[in-house]
Parts: C-alpha cells; sequence; structure tokens
C-alpha cells in the first residue's frame, strides 16, 4: 500500500516542538496500524541541519529544492527564523511549487509567514501564534487573521495557532485520512486532549491578556477575578473604584483594549471552560459558579466567543474518556 508523502519544512531558527509534534503523532499514527502509512520526511533549503530556537540541531532528510517526489502533505514549521525564511525566494518559490501538488499545504504557529508571503494565503482565513497575529495581518492585509482558534481549515489550507496546536491540527489530518477512532488512539498514545476543536481559544484570558500596568485597572481586574459571582456591572465597578462609568470605560479601552462589561465576560467564560473540564457539575450550577444568571445565557455567551456550545467543549475536553 502506497504511503502518504508528508513534508515538514524547516529552516534556520526553527521551532522544535512545532516539528516534533507533528511527526510523533504521524508516527504514532503508524504504529497503531494507519493504512495507508504515513512517510514522514524533514526538508530544509539545501538540505543541511538547521539550528533550533533552543539552541539544538535538526538534520534534514533532504533538500526543499530538490524534492521531486509526489506530496500529499506540506507542512511548514514555525520558530523565530520565520520572517527571515519568508524572505527567501527559493523558500517561497519551492513551497508554492510543492503546494501546488499537494492535497494539503499547512502551517504551524508562525509558519503562516512563510505561507503569506508565497501568496498562498490571500484571501484566506487563517490562524498563527496569538503573539505575532497582529504582526501577520499588518505584513499580509489580503490575509484574514483571526488569532483565536487553535486552528483553522480553509479549503485545501490549515493553518494551527502556537506550539502544541499543531498536535489538533495534526490529529485533525489523522481522523480525516484514518477516521476518529485512530485519531482518538494517538491523542491516547501521546498523552494529550482527545482533540480540542479547531474553534477554541489558544489561550486562556489569564495567559494572553498583559497584566495592566494602571493601578486602578489592575485592582478592578483582580476584585472581578476574586468576586466572580457578584455584581459586575460596570457603574457597579466604577461605584468601587470611585471613578465615572465614563472614566473607567475609558480606562479599560486604553489599557485592555475593550470595555468593562467585554472583560468581566471574557473570565467569566474562562471560569466555565475551567469548570467544564474539571468537574461534573451541571451546566446550571457551573452557570451559577461563574456569574452568569442562567444556563441559558452562559451557552449563548459561549457560543458567541467559541463557536461551539459548552457541552459540546466538555465532550472534547473531558478526562472521562478513557480506552476500554
Amino acid at each position: 500500500m502506497e504511503a502518504r508523502q508528508i513534508l515538514v519544512v524547516a529552516y534556520e531558527h526553527t521551532e522544535l516542538v512545532d516539528v516534533a509534534c507533528v511527526t510523533t503523532c504521524f508516527d504514532m499514527a503508524n504504529r497503531l496500524g494507519a493504512a495507508p502509512p504515513y512517510r514522514v520526511r524533514l526538508v530544509s533549503p539545501g538540505g543541511g541541519s538547521v539550528r533550533c530556537d533552543s539552541g539544538l540541531e535538526l538534520q534534514a532528510q533532504g533538500s526543499l529544492e530538490e524534492t521531486f517526489e509526489d506530496v500529499d502533505t506540506i507542512i511548514v514549521s514555525g520558530g523565530l527564523g520565520h520572517e527571515a525564511a519568508a524572505q527567501n525566494p527559493q523558500v517561497l518559490h519551492h513551497v508554492r511549487r510543492l503546494a501546488g501538488q499537494a492535497r494539503r499545504t499547512a502551517s504551524v504557529c508562525t509558519g503562516a509567514t512563510v505561507l503569506a508571503a508565497t501568496g498562498l494565503l490571500d484571501g484566506r482565513t487563517v490562524t498563527t501564534h496569538w503573539w505575532y497575529a497582529r504582526r501577520l495581518a499588518r505584513l499580509f492585509p489580503k490575509v484574514n487573521v483571526d488569532a483565536g482558534p487553535v486552528y483553522i481549515r480553509d479549503g485545501d489550507l490549515a493553518t494551527s495557532g502556537g506550539v502544541t496546536a499543531s498536535l489538533d491540527l495534526t490529529l485533525a489530518f489523522i481522523e480525516e485520512d484514518h477516521g476518529a477512532e485512530l485519531a482518538r488512539h494517538v491523542a491516547l498514545g501521546v498523552v494529550t486532549y482527545l482533540q480540542r476543536p479547531g474553534n477554541q481559544a489558544q489561550m486562556s484570558l489569564f495567559t494572553t491578556a498583559p497584566r495592566p500596568d494602571h493601578v486602578l485597572v489592575r485592582s478592578v481586574l483582580d476584585h472581578v477575578v476574586a468576586n466572580i459571582t457578584d455584581d459586575l456591572s460596570t457603574s457597579s465597578l466604577a461605584a468601587r473604584a470611585g471613578v465615572s462609568v465614563r472614566h473607567l470605560t475609558r480606562l479599560f479601552r486604553e489599557h485592555l483594549g475593550e470595555p468593562p462589561a467585554k472583560a468581566v465576560q471574557r473570565i467569566r467564560l474562562e471560569m466555565v471552560a475551567r469548570l467544564l473540564t474539571s468537574t461534573e457539575l451541571s451546566m446550571s450550577q457551573v452557570a451559577k459558579r461563574a456569574g452568569f444568571s442562567s444556563a441559558e445565557t452562559m451557552r449563548q455567551a459561549y457560543v458567541n466567543r467559541f463557536g461551539i456550545t459548552p457541552s459540546q467543549f466538555r465532550s472534547t475536553q473531558s478526562v472521562r474518556h478513557t480506552d476500554q
């Protein structure tokens, strides 16, 4: 049975985890009986070794320029060297050439910068590591950048968020090729989530939102986190802070980029996500603990933000899914 040819593209200052997550999942699929199996090769400009962000070196198995075999999937890794790679005409030419014959083209993390530079992402909706999303959108205005999802499929193109989001994208590929059951066993084998939905947010509020420098805004946020079930209306928060609603709203927009009500809802939704994955509370109980007036109000807010219902999220994340 002819193997599916998977090319992973690396370059100087590639992120090692971006490569390893992809290659390990495909290898695990082979060990678990993927038919047809995957043949994964790491290629680089010139075919030499590449120094990873961590300082370790990876030896490529082939040259990007001299690869002419039938390619099923090409995956461009991310790393601190992504912008330099995106300015290399040879890299862009050969990535574009190989993408033209591949069934699927994908990027991991900041590898989206390389794909964007080829023009392949023009008019497409893509994601990348949330830290670099604004810069990607600024550099490539024809690309629709969404920093939220873990990964995005747009036709034959796929892009994933930061680093370990490549696990989720690779599991999605395996499920597409061999079905959900094999993908589930691969996830169990590498001890990761059984599969996060692509539109789940990459990062929680507590890790993505920088702690504001402004003392008053920081104090209000601390109060919100510590008193999530209280009345956290903007007027209530303003009164507690001793400022007008207008002034508090201005400070939040200036230092957080969003009004107080939006920040409160984000924190509450993060609480919902944590309760869904760490407890067996009913939806009504989860809503109450997170400060929502009802389970339906919580559900609507969750769908609006993440594109998935709380119950769907719990079903994909629950640690109670075990191999029987």
